[in-house]
């Protein structure tokens, strides 16, 4: 794993996911977020250790903290027995660390897992840290703030948009540029429906961190776009250091940090009407990051 994918990575780890779990409710997850820390510590440290029965040792003890989201994404699911689009982002939101920690312990272990080579499986790791739960978190977190067909389309088009990547690694890299088709569609649509209406709702700061991220995606996703063609068509593309370095990079600090901080701001501002209130977000006592049940 390159120093450059470790350090992404750790910020998905060690900051995205415990910060994004505060925008979040489910049975369960107020002890889950208690025990994160540990397992995301373990998870980095292994990042840096070589490859072997210490660095697997440790994958596990995040794998396990990640099964217990995947654990409140199930339990959560039957207490509400809803399949609204936001409780689909969610239950993706909580799901996709578990398919994240798989490949980090098979990569730590050096085997590969269901034919995916090392090099794959090191790259999966960050891509169900940001292209999983980070995109399906703000998408679920935007179609509940702002009502309408767009919101909703963004809040179903992420999370079929990572399973549809997530089937491509299975058949073929067709089936790989379809989901990154869907999922461009859909985080275009958070970043359309994020810059006009949901960042009016905030004060300043609120409202640039929320530009960068809107703006950033643009980018980022026309990048990934770019690597799936080439990869389904033969065509020229970036390889995957520079795919790292600009589309990685740039959806982990851009995207996902600018994203998280923003929506833990907007959990205090009065002004942004979850869809369905009939109040504004900071009349009522709960925020507008968090979860209704």
């Amino acid at each position: 794993m390159s120093v450059l994918v470790g350090l992404i990575v750790m910020l998905g780890m060690l900051v995205i996911v415990p910060l994004g779990l505060r925008l979040l409710e489910a049975p369960g997850l107020p002890t889950a977020r208690r025990l994160w820390p540990p397992g995301a510590v373990a998870g980095a440290v292994c990042l840096w250790l070589p490859r072997g029965a210490p660095a697997t040792t440790l994958a596990l003890c995040y794998a396990l903290g990640a099964a217990g989201l995947l654990l409140c994404a199930g339990l959560r699911v039957l207490r509400d027995r809803s399949l609204t689009p936001y409780d689909l982002a969610v239950a993706t939101a909580l799901g996709c660390p578990a398919i994240a920690a798989l490949a980090l312990v098979a990569e730590r272990a050096g085997h590969p897992l269901f034919g995916f080579g090392l090099g794959i499986l090191a790259l999966t790791v960050p891509h169900f840290h940001f292209a999983g739960f980070a995109a399906a978190l703000v998408a679920g977190l935007v179609c509940r703030a702002a009502a309408g067909p767009l919101a909703r389309f963004a809040a179903l088009s992420v999370p079929a948009g990572t399973l549809l990547v997530l089937l491509g690694y299975f058949v073929d890299d067709w089936a790989e540029l379809a989901g990154a088709l869907v999922l461009t569609a859909g985080m275009w649509a958070v970043a359309l429906v994020t810059r006009r209406e949901v960042s009016p709702g905030g004060d300043r700061t609120t409202r640039a961190l929320l530009t960068v991220a809107a703006a950033v995606l643009v980018v980022t996703m026309l990048l990934a776009l770019w690597w799936a063609l080439g990869e389904a068509t033969g065509l020229p593309h970036p390889g995957l250091a520079w795919m790292a370095a600009t589309h990685g990079l740039g959806n982990a600090l851009g995207f996902a940090l600018c994203s998280v901080l923003a929506w833990l701001r907007l959990g205090g501002a009065p002004g942004l009407r979850p869809a369905g209130s009939g109040r504004p977000a900071g009349s009522g006592t709960a925020p507008a990051g968090a979860a209704p049940r």
